[in-house]
This record gives C-alpha cells, sequence and structure tokens, in this order.
C-alpha cells in the first residue's frame, strides 16, 4: 500500500508567518500605547487584543483538528 505524503510548509513560510505575527503585534502594541487616550481605555485595548489573540488561535487549532479527523478515512483492510 502506498503512504500518502504529508504535506509540509518550508521553513521560508513558517519564519514569515512568525515575522508578520510579530510585527503586527508589535504595530498593535506601539499603537495603543501611543493612543492620546486615558491610560484604563488602552489598558482594555490591550486585554482586548490579547483575547483576540488567543481566540484566533484557538479557533486555528479547533478548525485544523476537525479537518485533521475528516481527513483520516478508516479502511480495515489497510494492514493486509
Amino acid at each position: 500500500m502506498s503512504e500518502t505524503p504529508v504535506k509540509q510548509n518550508t521553513a521560508a513560510f513558517y519564519g514569515q508567518a512568525v515575522a508578520s505575527f510579530a510585527v503586527a503585534m508589535a504595530a498593535t502594541a506601539i499603537g495603543i500605547y501611543r493612543l492620546d487616550a486615558d491610560s484604563w481605555v488602552r489598558a482594555f485595548l490591550g486585554i482586548a487584543v490579547l483575547y483576540l489573540v488567543t481566540s484566533a488561535f484557538t479557533l486555528a487549532k479547533v478548525i485544523r483538528d476537525r479537518q485533521d479527523a475528516t481527513a483520516r478515512v478508516y479502511n480495515p483492510f489497510e494492514k493486509l
């Protein structure tokens, strides 16, 4: 039986994704820090951004897990 090849991202793609995330978070943090508003408003926006980021990671994981679960089709004759 033939094995299905596992698709993997390149190191450059992974590095670009990490760098893009870091730049976006830094830009957002600098924007909130330099915002001309009271400190409680900046704190609220900071907490909102952190909540949004954690929710995005959770959503991405749930979608990936669902795709992984449906991609693997059980074949009882596979190991014969």
